[in-house]
């Protein structure tokens, strides 16, 4: 019962929010007209009676107020919005202003005194009834004419940010699924190295499985926010190499190079792995005279991560690929235009370079 109390007052409070900018649009409207009204009234010297002001301000303002409605709740939503009659829209939006240029003549043909009589100069000045309701008919096309700007322009307003929404969502959607493949695509590879530590009883095959254990903590647990400390992106790294390195008989020879401000800097968590697991995969790493060669420099907000690797000719994996195409891919959503990845295939090394404005 709580929670669902707890879940009606997050889509109240969400509703509230959303129909702030048309009550503010629509407040900001009337109190401009009223505003208009008033200093109208103060600057005009001839006096008027309360019957007048009732007549041209209460029920005149009443017949606005309704046909500004009309066409804002009504006409233009079933006509334009919902069944794209333009021209049914057009005839109901001119037969709606006769119509009620036709009322307030009535109405002012029923009371000539206090509507079509004024007075200037101290002379009693007479209005034609044909003049008034022309005057009323251009007034009333005001109130209609202000009612679709304003709808339109709400609409507009409204879509603008469905589409965003809509856009952020599909961008974390997609994002998601990404760092889904991810996952399982390195431990993929771990339990593989793993399967072979066990199969030749290599006594590594614990501290393996202890490392392993650590970096999945850090994927399940850690990764799950839309940042993380560079520095805990770095000793995942660290705790992937020696993973890596324990399945090597011969030894693994690396160069990690850290520079700069790395502890006070954040990254999109799972960025870096799949540029390190590449060379791992695809790159020599048994060869002391030409190791791996990891440089991570942080400096003023600019991440520059790079990964030199000796090419392995023999390795030919056709699925190598899939972790740099999705990585490359959340780089394009999470930083969009952020970003700067170089790739280098020369004939002897693999070369990744990425530049990421954090």
């Amino acid at each position: 019962m709580h929670q669902r109390l707890y879940c009606y007052n997050l889509n109240f409070d969400h509703c509230m929010n959303k129909s702030k900018g048309p009550i503010v649009l629509h407040s900001v409207f009337w109190c401009l007209i009223v505003l208009f009204l008033i200093i109208i009234t103060v600057f005009e010297k001839e006096p008027h009676t309360m019957k007048d002001y009732l007549l041209s301000y209460g029920l005149f303002g009443i017949l606005n107020v309704s046909i500004f409605y009309i066409n804002y709740i009504i006409l233009i939503p079933a006509l334009i919005k919902k069944r794209k009659k333009y021209w049914l829209y057009l005839f109901c939006f001119l037969l709606l202003m006769v119509a009620t240029s036709f009322v307030k003549t009535i109405i002012a043909v029923l009371n000539p005194t206090e509507l079509l009589h004024y007075t200037m100069n101290g002379k009693v000045e007479e209005v034609s009834v044909n003049n008034f309701f022309f005057t009323r008919f251009f007034v009333i096309g005001f109130f209609l004419v202000s009612s679709c700007i304003i709808k339109f322009t709400l609409d507009w307003f409204s879509n603008e940010r469905i589409q965003r929404n809509l856009e952020s969502e599909r961008r974390e959607m997609e994002l998601q699924f990404l760092k889904s493949q991810l996952n399982p695509h390195f431990l993929f590879n771990s339990l593989n190295n793993i399967y072979s530590l066990a199969y030749q009883k290599s006594d590594k095959t614990a501290d393996a499985i202890m490392k392993l254990s650590e970096i999945m903590r850090y994927m399940i647990y850690e990764s799950n926010t839309p940042t993380v400390a560079l520095s805990k992106e770095v000793d995942y790294l660290t705790s992937y190499i020696e993973l890596q390195k324990i399945r090597f008989k011969d030894g693994a020879y690396i160069e990690l190079t850290l520079n700069g401000e790395i502890d006070n800097q954040q990254i999109v968590p799972l960025m870096l792995i799949s540029f390190v697991e590449n060379a791992f995969k695809h790159g020599v790493v048994t060869d002391p005279t030409d190791p791996v060669k990891i440089n991570i420099i942080a400096n003023q907000k600019i991440l520059h991560f790079s990964v030199v690797n000796k090419k392995n000719q023999q390795n030919k994996d056709a699925q190598g690929g899939v972790g740099l195409t999705n990585v490359e891919r959340r780089l394009q959503l999470v930083y969009p235009e952020r970003y700067k990845l170089n790739v280098v295939n020369s004939s002897t090394h693999y070369t990744c370079e990425l530049m990421i404005d954090i």
